[in-house]
């Protein structure tokens, strides 16, 4: 079972969520909270595998409360996808930046949703291919200098595939349509894509895209 807090402002939007995640019998909805002033000192009493986080919240917003959880419980222990009706680069960074091991639009589908909670708890990581976008965006636009030179260092032990696999999910491709690229079994993505990861030292797929741009890796 997969224990999930939900923390929104909004109330239907946390009903709907509820709702949503009936889809699968193995989430349970272990609390939901109104703002982020409450999320770590719930999490101190009522331990959960993962958070579903809004962005825009009074008290704190949710980048901070990420940030916030991420001083008490690594992300091994409590993963965090942000649910956001906002795409911009900027955003999408900051969380990322905080600890969370995804971002998603309000809009998925319970499906999708689903299917993004499950990869986050297997230790990959979720974006929405709206949210990759916006991190292209940004990286494109970056100056030479903020290419981090170590990071680049670190890609350089990839080999070709691992390589391939890489550019792809920053592409913000899942592993079937990897896969049907390649003409290759999605195991074998997850594989490379495993393997990259531990050689660049990102925690979850959605760290590797982070790393993939700021290494001036460019889908």
């Amino acid at each position: 079972m997969t224990r999930i807090l939900i923390v929104d402002d909004q109330e239907e939007i946390r009903a709907g969520i509820r709702v949503m995640l009936r889809l699968d019998p193995s989430l349970v909805v272990a609390g939901d909270l109104s703002d982020g002033l409450q999320v770590v000192p719930f999490l101190r009493d009522h331990p959960v595998d993962l958070v579903l986080m809004d962005i825009r919240m009074p008290g704190i917003d949710g980048v901070e409360a990420t940030r916030r959880i991420r001083a008490e419980h690594p992300p091994e222990k409590t993963r965090v996808i942000v649910l956001t009706t906002f795409d911009q680069d900027d955003i999408v960074l900051a969380a990322l930046r905080a600890g969370a091991n995804g971002f998603l639009s309000k809009t998925v589908s319970p499906a999708e949703l689903v299917a993004g909670i499950t990869e986050v708890v297997r230790g990959g990581g979720a974006l929405s291919a709206a949210a990759t976008a916006a991190l292209i965006g940004h990286m494109a636009d970056s100056p030479p200098p903020l290419i981090d030179k170590e990071l680049l260092r670190r890609f350089s032990a990839l080999t070709p595939r691992e390589r391939d696999v890489v550019v792809l999910v920053a592409s913000g491709l899942g592993n079937d349509e990897i896969a049907a690229r390649m003409s290759v079994s999605p195991y074998t993505v997850k594989t490379h894509a495993v393997r990259a990861m531990t050689k660049v030292g990102a925690r979850d797929r959605a760290q590797l895209v982070s790393f993939t741009f700021r290494a001036g890796l460019y889908p």
